[in-house]
């Protein structure tokens, strides 16, 4: 019969052993990291409001040296999350082709962003010097992109304003000198009965390494009452040899146009001419292209009812 050895240690001793090890390990890391310590740390720099006509150079700063005297517990902070520190590029002061921000002056600024105390700890730089080249400025032609759908019965005599309709950017050379315009975001406006005034965001897409002097302008239209007109044509025959004996058919033609309702009256015959060319016409075609070729200026939507005229050639 065998005999059933007791265990060396009792199950309650494990525990408590294990509970004092584990409390004495907690107890010695809390007063490790109780204790004040010196740490250089280097802080992540982020440049801001860089003037628009300075392109900053990819060879610049990219951190701080940050000398740390505070507990553990705050070191271990800023290594595990590492801060970042915004340098406003805006007060920083021009010394030849650098930008120059003192950080002394800004001390006020560092500590709320860090959360520090200058008392006890410093940054080892006195200053942040960022190289820059002057970017070239231009103006460029704001082109609208605008529909606008009116309401039955409106439309407008004018397009589309924009104010201004042109903007200064700056940028790299090369960018900035394949650039003649530049258009707005897309937009668009339906069943459109009143005086059009809004703002419209310019279109920057692709265009990430130009600086903007403006992101956005506005745009205005002075909408109206429209109504339709038509009057009757008659359809003149151009270029015709001497020795031809042409006869066509329809010899009249209806326009139709829209107008502006003020001036519908202004509106008559005279104000148009309706041409076909004879010399356009093609081997094996029986048929003329009717064209307009003057009309009134302040129309619209100008259309003609027939533009296929037929001809026979007499012999």
């Amino acid at each position: 019969m065998q005999v059933r050895k007791k265990p060396r240690f009792k199950r309650a001793s494990v525990k408590t052993f294990s509970f004092f090890l584990i409390f004495s390990a907690i107890v010695w890391v809390l007063v490790q990291f109780s204790k004040s310590y010196t740490q250089l740390i280097e802080i992540p720099v982020n440049y801001i409001n860089a003037p628009l006509d300075k392109s900053i150079s990819e060879d610049r700063p990219d951190h701080v040296d940050l000398q740390l005297q505070d507990n553990g517990f705050n070191i271990y902070y800023y290594k595990i999350f590492n801060p970042q520190l915004d340098i406003d590029l805006s007060k920083a002061s021009q010394k030849d082709k650098n930008l120059v921000y003192t950080l002394q002056n800004h001390l006020t600024e560092i500590e709320e962003q860090l959360k520090i105390d200058f008392e006890n700890s410093r940054i080892i730089q006195e200053e942040i010097v960022v190289p820059f080249q002057f970017k070239k400025e231009k103006m460029l032609k704001v082109i609208p992109n605008i529909e606008v759908n009116y309401a039955v019965g409106f439309s407008a005599d004018e397009p589309v304003k924009l104010t201004p309709d042109s903007i200064k950017v700056s940028g790299p050379e090369k960018i900035i000198d394949s650039l003649i315009s530049v258009p707005t975001e897309s937009i668009k406006l339906d069943k459109v009965n009143t005086d059009l005034n809004g703002t419209v965001a310019i279109d920057t897409s692709g265009l990430g390494k130009l600086s903007f002097y403006e992101n956005s302008i506005k745009y205005s239209q002075k909408v109206e009452k429209f109504t339709e007109g038509s009057v009757e044509i008659s359809v003149e025959v151009i270029n015709v040899p001497e020795n031809l004996n042409l006869a066509y058919f329809p010899k009249n033609v209806l326009v139709y146009y829209q107008v502006n309702l003020k001036q519908f009256e202004n509106v008559s015959a005279a104000d148009f001419r309706v041409v076909c060319d004879y010399k356009e016409v093609k081997q094996g075609e029986d048929y003329m292209i009717a064209k307009i070729v003057e009309k009134p200026g302040f129309i619209h939507n100008v259309r003609l009812n027939e533009r296929r005229i037929q001809f026979v050639i007499k012999r």
